[in-house]
């Protein structure tokens, strides 16, 4: 769609040109196995060594700390599954691969507690700590939620974990490349990236495990990735997303607050449009939400009927439907907003494409589609 306007940048980002073209060479030109011992393969281990220190400069980390997986999904669920038998805690707006693993443990007969969270989407520190036992093996709570953008306060969870010798993880994905992420200031033990959440490639993505962290293996074979993730190396993914991870940390500087002010200006031109139309997570000026993100709430319509009478503007509504009825976020209902509320949300989560006079152009077109639909025009 050539009038396209892509604010869907938390479902996924575009590949960013740096990466494409760092990547090519390994796609055409050089083929072969990193873990050969001859002159190719010993240049696709460079290669990979050096993604994995850029990624690792990225948040703070150590190159020998950060092993590579096919994404963020795959990261939770290693995690999730890695820590071995006990109980675990978890936030109840985590990413289903994180949620679906904490259910799976207790319908198993293992034990999961789900904390819950603000109307801002924050969970309490104070909560999470409470909900620790004996038996804990893990407190899983992701730094930056995917649909409102509230940066959790991962910091204070992890030190209360980690005085009680407890394992604390982070799903990052939505953090790393948009906010800056240092796992020493953290002092998460496991954190999870997935590329193309950052401008990388799809199918690509890494865990973060801290030095004296015991996780078993994830795929047994080859002692690829220090014997813990089995299976031929994805070396044009990893280039890409070393190479994205370089992009991110030179940009992150200015985007950060560019992103904050188009999101103010986004929302403000939508309010001033939609009478009632409310804000769904942290405001928009408070540090501890992404600056990407803008989640709101239309009044009297569904977000996905809102947005199929404006296709030209990429988002994603805050209720999917199914079988022709409309299924509220689970995220937006454990924050406790009422299901119309929920129903009628839609995430616009803007990036490096963003600009005033797309985002001012999106705006009016959204408006303008509630309103026909309020008016009853088909």
């Amino acid at each position: 769609m050539d009038d396209a306007i892509y604010l869907d940048h938390n479902s996924s980002c575009p590949l960013c040109p740096e990466a494409f073209e760092e990547m090519r060479p390994y796609l055409v030109e050089v083929q072969g196995n990193a873990a050969s011992a001859h002159a190719v393969g010993r240049r696709l281990a460079e290669a990979v060594g050096e993604a994995r220190a850029a990624l690792a400069a990225l948040i703070g980390a150590e190159p020998d700390e950060i092993v590579f997986t096919s994404g963020g999904t795959e990261s939770n669920n290693w995690v999730m599954n890695g820590v071995g038998p006990g109980h675990v805690v978890v936030t109840a707006v985590e990413h289903f691969s994180v949620l679906e693993n904490a259910r799976r443990r207790a319908a198993r007969g293992g034990r999961a507690t789900i904390v819950p969270v603000s109307i801002e989407g924050r969970v309490d520190p104070e909560a999470v700590a409470a909900a620790i036992a004996d038996d804990t093996r893990l407190v899983s709570v992701m730094l930056a939620q995917n649909e409102v953008g509230t940066v959790e306060p991962v910091a204070e969870v992890a030190r209360a974990a980690r005085a009680r010798g407890v394992l604390v993880h982070t799903d990052a994905s939505q953090a790393v490349g948009k906010i800056p992420v240092d796992v020493r200031a953290l002092g998460v033990d496991l954190l999870t990236i997935a590329g193309h959440k950052l401008y990388g490639p799809k199918g690509v993505g890494a865990l973060y495990v801290r030095r004296g962290v015991e996780l078993e293996p994830w795929m047994l074979g080859a002692p690829h990735e220090k014997g813990l993730r089995a299976g031929t190396q994805n070396v044009p993914g990893i280039v890409g997303l070393g190479a994205a991870a370089r992009v991110a940390a030179a940009k992150l500087p200015a985007e950060v607050p560019r992103l904050r002010e188009l999101s103010r200006r986004f929302h403000d031109a939508l309010a001033g449009r939609v009478p009632g139309l409310l804000l769904n997570g942290p405001p928009l000026d408070d540090p501890a939400r992404l600056p990407n993100t803008v989640n709101v709430s239309f009044p009297g319509v569904a977000g996905f009927t809102l947005l199929s009478r404006a296709p030209e503007v990429l988002a994603t509504p805050g209720a999917a439907c199914h079988s022709g009825e409309p299924s509220p976020s689970s995220t937006l209902l454990a924050m406790g907003l009422a299901k119309e509320r929920a129903g009628g949300a839609i995430r616009f989560s803007l990036g490096r494409s963003s600009t005033a006079e797309l985002l001012d152009r999106a705006a009016a077109r959204v408006a303008d589609a509630w309103k026909d639909l309020e008016e009853g025009r088909p």
